[in-house]
């Protein structure tokens, strides 16, 4: 049995990830902003992301520390203003982790730090190229984002600390997450397909993504960075197409990107642009096996709960 320290852990993932280490007879500890909103299935501790003095006696204690701390990056409209905090919220939170923990009489066995394939930066769609791991870091704003994001705990290593970045797909989800952005205009039967419908997304099933992340926390050969998506990325359109079949919606009105761009700005690229991620890493060297590999099975599972 390990205790496992979440940072973040209130929201939809961390949720999910309390209750998948607690059937593996685990327990959860859990830094949150809001403790009364987390699971009563793990001790909650209030996080503010400043006050280390507020939750250091954890850190002696945890076996694993899991860095899930972040504000929402589709949350808000992407000013310059909000890009900074949702840098910030990433970076100081992985900061202050890595300093109780150089500071701490005892450390933890591994540090899981999220992150998201983001990293990848942007893929064009006419591109059918796999992308793993071996893949470089992009050239944009959210590449930039997440390489900052993910150096913000690599001072950990050199304290002996086991460490595992795992980079995100779209997060598939019952009540919560991209899901339901993505079903709203089907639910107001306006739904098709969003720019050229071509952008690829490469998505998991939550249940996948907690069941990775523990198989990595678990296996200590584990270390470095891992893909958490599913291995058979989806388009745009098809994500419409079996949505709209899901909902018994029709699949018939276009979203122009142009307009995209002139509402949302830069903050678009979230829906009008993708990457075709693969766990490669996951799969090879821990042969990984999905419970839903296929974006049928999985949204069927979702709309079946």
């Amino acid at each position: 049995m390990a205790l496992a320290l979440i940072s973040g852990g209130s929201g939809l993932i961390g949720k999910a990830l309390v209750h998948e280490l607690n059937q593996h007879g685990h327990k959860s500890v859990v830094l949150s902003r809001n403790p009364q909103n987390t699971s009563n299935s793990s001790e909650n501790v209030y996080w503010d992301g400043i006050h280390p003095e507020l939750w250091t006696e954890w850190v002696e204690k945890a076996d694993w520390i899991i860095n899930l701390a972040g504000e929402n990056i589709g949350a808000k409209p992407w000013t310059e203003t909000r890009l900074r905090e949702i840098t910030d919220s990433r970076v100081f939170a992985g900061e202050l982790l890595s300093e109780a923990i150089a500071r701490a009489s005892r450390r933890p066995s591994v540090f899981l730090q999220m992150s998201a394939i983001g990293y990848y930066g942007v893929q064009n769609p006419g591109d059918v190229e796999a992308w793993d791991e071996t893949r470089p870091s992009g050239d944009d704003r959210m590449s930039a984002i997440c390489r900052e994001w993910e150096a913000s705990t690599e001072k950990v290593e050199s304290l002996g600390v086991r460490r595992i970045i795992t980079r995100t797909g779209l997060v598939l989800a019952h009540n919560g997450g991209v899901l339901n952005n993505l079903e709203l205009p089907f639910k107001l039967f306006v739904g098709g397909p969003v720019g050229s419908g071509r952008q690829v997304y490469s998505w998991i099933h939550i249940d996948d993504l907690v069941k990775g992340m523990l198989t990595l926390l678990e296996n200590t050969k584990a270390n470095g960075a891992f893909n958490l998506t599913s291995p058979h990325p989806a388009s745009n359109a098809e994500f419409g197409k079996l949505i709209g079949d899901i909902l018994h919606r029709p699949y018939w009105m276009p979203v122009p990107a142009f307009a995209l761009r002139l509402v949302l700005g830069e903050m678009s690229t979230l829906v009008l642009d993708g990457q075709r991620i693969i766990p490669g890493r996951l799969t090879k060297e821990f042969d990984f096996q999905f419970k839903y590999p296929n974006l049928p099975q999985a949204l069927k599972q979702i709309h079946s709960e």
